[in-house]
């Protein structure tokens, strides 16, 4: 099985479709919620106002990205699955508490000694797994209900676009055509107010988080994204990689909403701003 390739129009579509069909929710008390940070990912700073609640469809489901006439992205550049510090959740590991196995532990720390110089992300490769949440110059995710499908876009990196697919399909099996690709292959169903993505399918080609975390192709990716209010956003991933880890382990963060304002265009291909940063060319 092949995956589909969708075209810049479909963006356009999004857009559209989120206008004609979005739905407010009845007013509820709004939520403390930080101010945004910066569109390359800066720590937000300054009082903490109150934020709208979460806008909905029609159906009572959250809406992921902004209100008709409004704009706005996530400002995706901070967080990450470890430690408890910053926007990180209080629920996450310790990196001392992380189930490596002995190879992905001595690899992980191989990486962190030589100040993860070879870093495929820094080289323009595309973000896989929860790398695409702490990814910096934003994050947007556009639901497309008549296509059953959700789309994640990266303001930041190779400028990279992931698709979701919400119509109940399961993942190719080991007789169908399908190659492990950077994004792997996701489905996803809602439960509750959290969307649920399960992922596999992956290859070997980049880092699932900035921090050097190793994987394999058995990596399954289970994420779960909750829009808490309209300006706070939820992230959680569970790591199961019966290769490199011991047992599934599970972290996320927040990130918060950069309102009125859209992504910048930029191309890591074309101005590659980790360039400076690389150690040991």
């Amino acid at each position: 099985m092949r995956l589909s390739i969708l075209t810049p129009s479909l963006f356009i579509v999004a857009g559209a479709v989120a206008t004609a069909v979005f739905a407010q929710a009845p007013a509820s008390p709004a939520k403390p919620a930080p101010v945004a940070g910066s569109r390359t990912g800066g720590a937000p700073k300054g009082p903490r106002p109150e934020s709208a609640p979460t806008p909905r469809w029609p159906d009572g489901h959250p809406m992921l990205s902004a209100a008709p006439g409004k704009t706005g992205f996530w400002n995706s550049g901070t967080g990450g699955l470890t430690g408890k510090n910053g926007m990180n959740l209080p629920t996450n590991l310790d990196i001392s508490e992380v189930p490596f196995m002995p190879w992905s532990k001595a690899l992980y720390e191989a990486r962190r000694l030589d100040q993860q110089k070879n870093d495929p992300h820094a080289r323009c490769m595309p973000p896989g797994g929860p790398r695409q949440f702490h990814t910096p110059y934003g994050l947007a995710l556009y639901e497309l209900p008549e296509m059953k499908r959700v789309l994640i876009l990266s303001g930041g990196g190779p400028r990279t676009w992931r698709e979701i697919y919400m119509d109940g399909r399961k993942h190719p099996g080991p007789d169908d055509d399908y190659t492990p690709g950077f994004l792997g292959h996701s489905v996803g169903k809602w439960e509750g107010d959290t969307l649920v993505i399960d992922t596999v399918g992956f290859n070997e080609q980049f880092w699932f988080a900035r921090a050097g975390y190793p994987h394999t192709e058995s990596l399954h990716l289970i994420e779960r994204i909750t829009r808490l209010d309209y300006n706070t956003l939820k992230y959680e991933a569970t790591i199961d990689d019966p290769k490199a880890y011991t047992k599934p382990w599970t972290g996320g963060h927040l990130i918060y909403w950069v309102p009125d304002e859209d992504f910048e265009e930029y191309f890591c291909q074309g101005n590659n701003r980790d360039a400076d940063h690389l150690v040991g060319q």
